[in-house]
């Protein structure tokens, strides 16, 4: 009689409840790539490019290849086992929950810490083209802009999530194309300089500040990479099992879009 009240009791239960599968594969996509391009490349390049000179090329190969390991490796742990719903559940799993609770509020942390910072980024860019903006009103907006933003349906997010990523794709492929033309046409700054490929090597060679520039370039250059781990977050989400296939080649690419995006 008990076991019979205990059946009817867990028939009776409500299902599970699970996050809405509306991701497709070009929504990880976009969402991978785009997330490895930001303020950390469009305006922290600049810092590093200070601090390392040409050697920053070397930099960006040497972090894009330690997280095409790390890359794989979530992509495969994250397919061994389809109840995984993040990073922080194989984490929890396999190393306890202990693991699990201090990855979660880590990561936490650290998009909170990049929030912050892309805020001030694009603040600084705001009163750039707008001088006359205050800052608070600048931060007010850009906050209130991605709160909307993310409290959208799954699926409306992934197509802002892809359109965005897109014009940034754009915006890189385009400056590249027009730095190539500048340097064909051997075009000249207001001061006189020449667009060349010899700059690489002519104002000091590869390592101008030495190799203490060199490693000062890896702070903000790790940080532009900040975003590729996305696709980790996303597993619950996605429509089957074969787009969290394509999704683990997908972190691959993000990864060489961000190494090469410098070059």
């Amino acid at each position: 009689m008990v076991d019979q009240v205990k059946v009817a009791a867990d028939e009776q239960a409500p299902a599970e409840q699970s996050l809405r599968r509306n991701l497709t594969n070009r929504h990880i996509q976009l969402i991978a790539i785009g997330g490895a391009i930001g303020t950390g490349l469009f305006m922290g390049s600049g810092k590093t490019i200070s601090l390392a000179g040409p050697s920053i090329i070397f930099v960006y190969m040497i972090i894009g290849f330690m997280l095409f390991f790390v890359m794989r490796a979530m992509g495969e742990l994250l397919l061994s086992n389809l109840e995984y719903k993040s990073f922080s559940d194989f984490a929890s799993d396999l190393l306890g929950p202990w693991a699990g609770y201090f990855t979660g509020w880590t990561y936490w942390f650290c998009w909170v810490v990049t929030g912050m910072a892309d805020v001030v980024a694009i603040t600084a860019y705001a009163q750039f083209w707008f001088p006359g903006l205050s800052d608070w009103v600048a931060s007010l907006a850009v906050v209130i802009l991605l709160l909307s933003l993310n409290l959208a349906t799954v699926k409306m997010f992934g197509e802002m999530e892809f359109w965005f990523a897109m014009v940034k794709i754009v915006a890189i492929v385009a400056l590249i194309v027009v730095g190539l033309v500048m340097i064909a046409m051997h075009f000249k700054s207001p001061t006189g300089v020449e667009a060349s490929f010899a700059h690489l090597w002519n104002d000091g060679g590869w390592f101008p500040k030495g190799i203490s520039g060199f490693f000062a370039g890896f702070q903000i250059a790790v940080f532009a990479f900040v975003g590729i781990e996305l696709v980790g977050t996303t597993a619950q989400k996605l429509k089957i099992r074969k787009n969290r296939c394509r999704a683990r080649l997908t972190q691959y690419r993000s990864v060489s879009s961000c190494s090469t995006s410098l070059r």
